[in-house]
């Protein structure tokens, strides 16, 4: 059995947490000091450096996901080792680490399981180890799992700007594929052409415009984390038998939908995956962060973070984030 590294007495006593208080806008943040999380066996206690602010959180805060509130939001951050519980390997005090798994990361101190963390290598700075993991594992697993794409592939995906959609366009190229997008402002356009993306497309009429590109066709794949508002373009995007993958609800939650709907359409495939999904065991897990670092750290993975904001003003990164005001990836500093 492994003995923790530090005494009780050396860990912090209390937290500064921006919790939600209740279901509802982001007026419903508070800061607030909490006793500070204490590592079980086989957990790491982490003072952050940065947190990763997703979409998740804003369904949580809001209520369209049932939590159980006052709530701590937050499962993707960056820091270092202040603490292991019992029966930790592979880790130290001192240890920079990042996770997409833990709870409670909007806090300036967080427990992770230790199966759930990763080293964050050199070269990887604390803002970048923040900002790397959900929306890396996210494209990693939507085209090398959900769908796997060939080199000369055309793919469809939506929100280039995005941090997702800039990290899917990059390792879309890795593989050989062209890759139409779409935005919403010429600016937003420029960054995604920077990203790599063949074709930059308008969400008016995106779809007549992708049938254009690929003389009739439709692609085989579009990865869609828009939902409500692309939903239908999306599907009027595709070739005979391709697939529909909806990762996300940017613009609300797609309504119900008649399924015979894909027969008509041409044997259409549909699916709505999610991180969970994609990391199940520690080899997957390694797989893809492994991958994902280490080309953020050589440089063939360029991250984009499109805003800092501190800790207690993560009401105005929820209402930036909702608004579709923003580009690349979101972070809170403690």
């Amino acid at each position: 059995m492994t003995e923790p590294t530090m005494f009780e007495e050396d860990l912090p006593d209390a937290a500064t947490v921006t919790r939600a208080r209740e279901a509802g806008g982001t007026e419903v943040f508070e800061t607030a000091q909490v006793p500070a999380p204490t590592p079980g066996p086989g957990q790491l206690l982490v003072k952050t450096a940065a947190i990763g602010v997703n979409f998740i959180e804003t369904y949580q805060r809001s209520g369209v996901y049932p939590v159980e509130y006052p709530f701590i939001p937050g499962a993707e951050a960056s820091g270092e080792i202040i603490g292991l519980g019992e029966d930790v390997e592979g880790f130290s005090v001192g240890q920079r680490v990042a996770t997409t798994e833990a709870t409670g990361t909007y806090s300036t101190h967080f427990v992770v399981d230790a199966a759930k963390a990763v080293a964050v290598p050199d070269g990887v700075t604390d803002e970048q180890a923040a900002a790397l993991p959900l929306q890396g594992v996210t494209a990693h697993y939507l085209i090398n799992s959900t769908y796997k794409v060939s080199p000369g592939e055309t793919v469809l995906t939506h929100a280039g700007a995005g941090g997702v959609g800039q990290i899917l366009t990059q390792l879309l190229k890795a593989k050989g594929a062209r890759v139409i997008t779409t935005t919403s402002t010429p600016e937003k356009a420029k960054i995604a052409e920077e990203a790599g993306a063949d074709y930059v497309l308008e969400y008016e009429g995106f779809a007549e415009k992708v049938r254009q590109i690929t003389n009739g066709m439709g692609v085989p794949v579009v990865y869609d984390g828009v939902g409500k508002t692309t939903f239908t373009g999306s599907l009027d995007s595709l070739a005979v038998r391709g697939t529909m993958v909806l990762f996300g609800g940017a613009s609300g939650q797609v309504p119900p939908y008649d399924l015979q709907d894909l027969n008509k359409r041409g044997g259409l495939y549909i699916t709505r995956p999610s991180v969970q999904w994609y990391l199940r065991n520690a080899e997957e897990r390694s797989w893809r962060l492994t991958e994902l670092f280490s080309a953020v750290a050589s440089g063939d993975l360029k991250l984009s973070i499109g805003s800092t904001y501190p800790l207690a003003e993560a009401g105005r990164a929820h209402d930036d984030l909702e608004s579709r005001r923003t580009t690349g990836k979101l972070l809170l500093i403690p």
